[in-house]
Parts: structure tokens; sequence; C-alpha cells
């Protein structure tokens, strides 16, 4: 059986409602991967999780393994994925463009603990650092095969259709989209004689704002330029929106620095407003200088100690961290 290109589903034409369904069997793509490409017409596919974790958890011990990670959507199961896999482990991170040039590389990369074999920060939309990507995998891998896995949204697809367009004659493309579950088996992309690239499905984090929102609004949600942090001193009975997706109050005063899209919508109101207090409440003793993180919608640098209170949608999760920036 032949796989689609864009997805890793298998290929057939009995049945229209399961995935990898094409009228022609000589097609490349599935006829879903099809509509995401050309019309940007997500039809979504819900698996088991499980099943995309025991594909890496067999993933050939001799193998080097590229952990994909978007550094403004950091999953607080990270740690488990990474002890999941006994590889050599190279560390990318992904979606630099979203930050600002005075961030240092070496700050970022830096916060990843040594669990890994070397890190490397890149950009696949500006091109950035894809040299010296290719040369670490080249260093590090220890034979032709080298998977790609990492959570939803972490730019895995865009990521290796970078390296096809830089390095390859390749006329065909990974289908990629900011919804989950669009990867559904492993893909083998042939770089040349001595490098096969692996693909695999995102692995979903149940606790991501994407799993709760409309396909509308991802576009507010997921940013695609540089953020611009927006900093706040809280006042007494004032507290602060983020479009109708969360809400935040804060004892006693205290200096926030928000890490959200541009696009949405943030504005400080009196606390006595009951707006968004139906939400999921968090009650969260914040004891030093931390992030609080919205899984999958941004973070919130905290200066000092405080108490805050955090509504969001049900279902989100959200953690405190060591502050990234």
């Amino acid at each position: 059986m032949t796989k689609c290109y864009g997805c890793g589903a298998f290929l057939q034409n009995d049945d229209i409602s399961k995935e990898g369904y094409t009228k022609n069997l000589d097609n490349s793509l599935c006829e879903r991967c099809f509509r995401i490409k050309n019309y940007n017409d997500y039809k979504p596919i819900n698996k088991d999780n499980n099943i995309y974790l025991d594909i890496i958890k067999n993933i050939s011990h001799n193998d080097l393994v590229l952990v994909v990670v978007d550094i403004f959507s950091i999953s607080n199961s990270l740690k488990n994925i990474i002890n999941m896999i006994k590889n050599d482990k190279l560390l990318i991170l992904t979606k630099r463009d979203l930050l600002k040039d005075d961030i240092y590389n070496e700050k970022l990369l830096n916060y990843f603990d040594d669990s890994f074999v070397d890190k490397i920060i890149i950009s696949s939309k500006k091109n950035y650092n894809f040299d010296l990507l290719m040369s670490m995998i080249n260093k590090y891998k220890h034979g032709k095969n080298v998977y790609v896995v990492g959570f939803t949204n972490a730019g895995k697809s865009t990521l290796i259709n970078k390296i096809i367009y830089n390095y390859t004659d390749i006329s065909k493309t990974i289908t990629t989209s900011n919804l989950p579950s669009t990867t559904l088996d492993t893909i083998k992309i042939e770089i040349n004689d001595d490098l096969c690239l692996i693909d695999t499905p995102g692995i979903v984090d149940s606790g991501n704002i994407i799993n709760y929102i409309d396909k509308a609004y991802l576009k507010k949600v997921i940013p695609n330029k540089v953020i611009n942090p927006i900093v706040y001193q809280i006042k007494a009975k004032q507290s602060i929106l983020i479009d109708d997706l969360c809400r935040v109050d804060v004892e006693p005063y205290n200096n926030l620095v928000f890490y959200f899209s541009n696009s949405l919508n943030i504005e400080r109101v009196f606390k006595d407003t009951d707006k968004l207090r139906n939400l999921e409440k968090h009650e969260i003793n914040v004891l030093k200088k931390c992030d609080i993180v919205i899984s999958g919608l941004g973070f919130i640098k905290v200066m000092n100690k405080c108490s805050i209170i955090l509504y969001t949608l049900n279902g989100v999760s959200v953690y405190t961290r060591d502050s990234l920036l």
C-alpha cells in the first residue's frame, strides 16, 4: 500500500469517511490533504494520542531524534516526552522570528537541561540557521534515518518542508496546518543518499487551548509576527482581560509582562466587573519571579511575589515555570 505524502495515511478508495481516502490511488495526496493544501479546508480526525506515543517509543535506539519545540509554546509535558526517548536527541527550538532580536539565543538554549547532544534555535519563516542545523544532523546521526518528533503545531512539518526546499530537488511537500492531527502516520523523506528524515504525528497536548477554540479564532491566538510584550502595573481593584479567553486578577500591586499574539485584545478593567468569571478558575501563589503559562495561548511574566486568580477556558492547562526571558 502507498502512503499519502502529505500526512502519512495509507491511501485507500473504499471509504470516504476514513483517513487516506482518494478517488484515484495513483494520487500522491489523500483528499483531506489536497483540500488542506488548496482550500485550507481542514477535516478533523480524532485518533488516540497513545498511537502517536507508541510510534515514538518504537523508534530504533540507534537513530538520532530531532525534538522540535515551539519557543513560544513550551508544553508542560515536554519533560515526559524527553524522558521517553532513550536515543541521542537534538533539541530544535522553532519560531525564533516571534521574539525580538535583542533576546539572546544562548539564554533561550540554556533554559533547557543537558538531555540533548546539542541545541539549536531556528526560524523556518526566516530560513534562519538551517545550514548549521544540517551540519549538526550530519554530525550526530548514527545511520541514515533521523526521526522528527514534537507536539502539535511545534513546526515539525514546516521545518521538514524548508529542508526539502533548501537541500533537495523534491517538489512535493508535507501537509501543514495549525490544527492538531494533520500528520497521521510516519512519513519518510529521502533528503539524499545518506539522510532520510522521518516525520512523526504531532503529539496532542490535551491542555492546549487550540483544542478548545474554533478554527477562526486560531488566526488570532497563534502569533505570526514578532510579539510585542505588554507591561502592566497592576493596581488595586484592577484586572486584565485577554480577549474572551482569559482574565487575570492579582494582589497586591505588581508588574506583569504579557507575551501573547498581537492580534489578541488585552485590556485593563476594574476588578468588580464579572466579565469572564464564568470561566475555569485557577488560584496561583507566586513566591518568586516566574512565568504563568496558559497552554497554547501565551505566558505572563510575574515580577514579584503575589497571589493571582486566573480564569480561562475549561480544560486548558495553566502552570508556572522559571522565567524564560
